[in-house]
């Protein structure tokens, strides 16, 4: 089996986005168009289709690890809970050399971001793409890399990063861009490497402009982003699904070990089961995005210690419709979309979204049902303790005696689970077998 990975990249975009316009205050489409501008600009350099994939790729995804910094620091204590990148201006970022929780935030969230893009395949290298991100050709970035000392993927990253956020390009109009255009070449030699300032100077005219409005930068980014295609029975699918899970599961300082241990789970009791490698794979990887469409989930609701009221519940469950919208378009992700969105139906129809009935919901949507539960109940969270194996299967039993839940599959996690008397599985070992 293969996956379309440009597409699956493009719709983790799509979630990034709304994080990082709830941390940042960027733009709608952020990281799609910024994928354009340096698709466009790497084939201007001359880069080849997998350099142009590497680049634009990485330009999708290079604020991947902002919520997993600010999740570290917290738990270190060494930023306060309500900490937000959002008051700071480009300026402040592009400066921000110094110990503060900014500068700090600026350097460890290239790092993580590059050692998590470092996991998947690409064809070509993708050293320092996401690194360097944030310097600036006078040497006054984070880590103080003047013009032509890293990449030059890096270069027109950031070229592209800071002329969306600075100018709003989907909002531009046509006579703001000659403007626009004169301060970007003012900066040369300054923000801005020389290089960089120039071939963007060569694509930005108005019919790209045109291309980055929202109502068509979907057209534009399928157009100019070739197809990538992943053979899922690869290593690497274990890689695409460590970063899944890492960039899901850092939304919540409650929620930092969930994917990742609905998705170890599903690959236990995959293999409990016995079944073909193919499955167990397709499994793992439905429930590591299982909860992708909670990065659209305000933090605030997601973290509320007390009863949620009516509308922040309504606000909740529709995670998982979020989830399918993302999913739903991946050419060869019809199972695993559904495996994936269906974790909170129910055999009584009373689940969600789309309230599905036990002849509707096949055994893997049931499994991976009773696998989010079994880790909701389990894990600590704002509004109950962590609980062992046993008072878990308790709550599932109860469930499965109401007719909500499988009552087989509960019985085999009462079984298979107990060992670990609910405590975290190991992350599985890719074997050739």
């Amino acid at each position: 089996m293969t996956i379309r990975m440009d597409s699956l990249i493009k719709s983790i975009t799509t979630a990034l986005d709304t994080v990082e316009h709830d941390i940042l205050g960027a733009s709608t489409n952020h990281g799609k168009r910024i994928a354009v501008l340096c698709a466009k600009m790497g084939k201007i350099l001359g880069k080849n289709q997998n350099e142009v994939l590497a680049l634009a790729s990485c330009a999708m995804l290079h604020d991947n690890a902002l919520t997993e910094y600010i999740i570290a620091e917290l738990l270190k204590g060494n930023i306060e809970p309500e900490f937000s990148l959002r008051t700071a201006s480009y300026e402040d970022v592009s400066l921000a050399m110094d110990d503060s929780p900014l500068g700090q935030a600026m350097k460890k969230h290239c790092e993580f971001g590059q050692q998590n893009i470092d996991a998947l395949d690409f064809k070509t290298g993708i050293k320092g793409f996401i690194l360097f991100h944030h310097e600036r050709a006078d040497g006054k970035g984070p880590y103080g890399m003047k013009e032509g000392q890293g990449p030059v993927e890096a270069e027109l990253i950031a070229i592209a990063d800071s002329v969306d956020v600075t100018y709003s390009l989907k909002d531009i109009k046509e006579d703001d861009l000659q403007p626009i255009r004169r301060s970007i070449e003012n900066e040369s030699g300054k923000r801005h490497s020389k290089a960089a300032v120039k071939v963007l100077l060569e694509i930005l005219d108005w019919p790209m402009a045109l291309s980055l409005k929202d109502n068509v930068i979907n057209e534009t980014a399928n157009e100019i982003l070739v197809p990538w295609v992943l053979d899922i029975g690869d290593e690497s699918i274990f890689n695409l699904a460590g970063f899944i899970t890492k960039i899901i599961d850092c939304k919540s300082i409650f929620t930092m070990r969930h994917s990742t241990q609905i998705a170890n789970k599903a690959w236990f009791m995959a293999g409990y089961y016995k079944y073909s490698r193919e499955e167990q794979i397709k499994l793992y990887l439905a429930a590591s995005l299982h909860d992708l469409g909670k990065l659209v989930i305000p933090a605030a609701i997601l973290e509320k210690p007390g009863k949620l009221t009516d509308d922040e519940f309504h606000i909740i469950k529709d995670h998982v419709y979020q989830t399918w919208e993302l999913l739903k378009d991946i050419d060869g992700f019809q199972l695993i979309c559904d495996w994936a969105s269906n974790h909170h139906e129910k055999l009584d129809g009373k689940g969600y979204p789309f309230g599905k009935k036990a002849d509707e919901l096949d055994f893997n949507s049931r499994l991976m049902a009773c696998l989010d539960i079994y880790q909701a109940v389990s894990e600590e969270r704002p509004y109950h303790p962590a609980r062992d194996h046993k008072s878990t299967m308790q709550i599932l039993n109860e469930m499965a005696n109401a007719d909500a839940l499988d009552k087989a599959i509960v019985n085999d996690l009462s079984t298979a689970l107990a060992p670990f008397d609910g405590k975290d599985l190991p992350v599985p070992v890719f074997t050739s077998a």
